[in-house]
């Protein structure tokens, strides 16, 4: 065993890196989270030496982070890091790349490898570090973090699956989606399993369907080149809300370990039931914004979603008939991430009777963004009314509970995990590539232009009106919990 730890990071110029990463290690840095011996080092292209990486790291920090710190803090951690320039293709440069880390750690270390990359380089890279000995795990762990998109198809993903696992170990691979390492999404189980009110609930017994939706309110802006090759199902459907899913759908796992928790998430998505091209009309609805196709980099005559939404079914004990209604879009109304359970209205005549309407669903919510936290709304009786009832609701949000201002980021989170070798919040191999098994016939269908037409909707809105209308044929409209009510005492928004 070894006491000290590289972390490498590829792409270190990139905006991932000087947005998120950096950021996230210079504050496991201040919390004392980081291994007492560690050195970070940048691979680039871009022509730096470590003065000149240090110089443009503190000018990021600067202007990416909120939170405040001594001068004393960032000096200290700017002694840990380090720049090398070269090529991702280039051998000769992983050889360089070797020969530097030898003279940084002068011993053996443990190394994490974090893949910022654009996705062709998935591949490349690990290859490139088996060739040059620096994966060889005789005298320190190696763990290779990938960033997505893992794959644009299933061939794509079982491919990658294949590249990766000649020169990697499963355990060593480390898929990542930021998404599960947000406090709610991580405190989404805590919330099932350690309060003794819910779980039992947790069935198609008492639920009547579940929400999940992922709002953008900014347009694909400068991403535009790149989105118009992706659309929303494969950006955000695929990793981020496959991934809710899951993880309000699994079964208790035996333990909270990495093994159980992602063998549980992996049997939701077996569970779903597959789409077929003859349904597809039915339980799927794709988007356009208006003024997408004016973008700079977007083909004039692009069929490419702007939003997405699905409707999906469970076929197991636990869910049986349960619709999962799942949405995501770009220049949509707000930016809001929120799951909505909806329970079943209870039988209750005497009621109807006595205030002539039926009652109103209870309703618990998962605040995601921007307000993270969790809301849940039920039924009282208005003081001194003949019966008149009214929705009242239950809040907890982070930051007033916690004083934590801002919320910690979800990278620091998974960075820290994977230093200390927890894969439980990270992606197995078969699990990405079940969900593009379950999204290929939509994405087929799509691309082939034999499945519904793409609804055009206005910039600010919350999508197509056709979304509305996959609920509506169900009796059901789509929830807004999380966000500024109206009149908070009456209803949901219904969007």
């Amino acid at each position: 065993m070894t006491d000290i730890t590289g972390i490498i990071l590829f792409g270190a110029s990139g905006d991932l890196s000087k947005r998120k990463l950096i950021p996230a290690l210079f504050n496991l840095y201040r919390k004392g989270r980081l291994p007492e011996k560690f050195h970070i080092l940048g691979f680039s292209s871009s022509d730096l030496d470590h003065h000149a990486f240090r110089e443009r790291i503190q000018a990021d920090l600067r202007q990416f982070t909120e939170y405040e710190y001594a001068q004393e803090e960032w000096e200290s951690f700017a002694s840990h890091l380090y720049y090398f320039s070269g090529s991702l293709t280039q051998p000769g440069d992983y050889e360089r790349l070797s020969a530097i880390l030898t003279r940084l750690e002068n011993r053996p270390a443990n190394r994490l490898f974090y893949l910022a990359t654009p996705p062709r380089f998935f591949s490349v890279i690990p290859a490139s570090l088996k060739a040059t000995g620096l994966l060889e795990e005789s005298q320190g762990w190696r763990r290779v973090i990938i960033e997505k998109p893992f794959g644009t198809d299933l061939a794509s993903a079982r491919n990658l699956n294949r590249e990766l696992h000649r020169v990697l170990d499963e355990n060593q691979i480390y898929r990542i989606d930021h998404y599960l390492g947000k406090e709610t999404v991580q405190n989404i189980l805590t919330f099932r399993y350690a309060n003794s009110l819910y779980e039992p609930l947790w069935n198609q017994k008492y639920i009547d369907h579940v929400q999940i939706t992922v709002a953008e309110e900014v347009d694909v802006g400068s991403r535009a080149r790149y989105y118009d090759g992706v659309g929303a199902l494969r950006d955000m459907f695929q990793n981020h809300l496959l991934q809710l899913l899951s993880l309000i759908a699994m079964e208790p796992p035996a333990s909270f370990n990495a093994y159980d928790l992602r063998e549980e998430k992996v049997k939701v998505l077996r569970a779903v039931h597959p789409i077929s091209l003859g349904t597809i009309a039915s339980a799927a609805v794709r988007g356009q914004y208006r003024g997408y196709l004016d973008m700079p980099g977007v083909a004039p005559d692009s069929k490419t979603e702007t939003y997405a939404a699905l409707r999906l079914f469970i076929d197991n004990q636990r869910w049986q008939g349960v619709p999962f209604y799942l949405r995501s879009g770009k220049a949509l109304a707000e930016k809001a991430t929120e799951i909505v359970i909806q329970f079943k209205a209870p039988p209750a005549t005497m009621f109807v009777e006595a205030a002539g309407a039926q009652l109103q669903h209870n309703l618990l919510s998962f605040c995601l963004q921007p307000d993270e936290g969790f809301h849940q709304r039920f039924e009282i009786q208005v003081p001194d009314t003949a019966g008149e009832r009214r929705s009242v609701e239950m809040k907890f949000h982070y930051q007033e509970a916690f004083g934590l201002s801002p919320i910690p980021e979800a990278y620091e989170r998974l960075l820290l995990d994977a230093l200390n070798g927890d894969a439980s919040l990270y992606t197995r191999g078969d699990r990405a590539e079940l969900a593009w098994e379950l999204l290929e016939p939509v994405l087929a269908a799509w691309e082939a232009a034999v499945g519904p037409p793409l609804h055009i909707y206005e910039p600010g809105s919350w999508g197509p009106s056709a979304a509305g209308e996959l609920l509506a044929q169900d009796g059901r409209g789509w929830l807004r919990v999380c966000g500024i009510h109206p009149n908070p005492n009456l209803h949901p928004v219904i969007s």
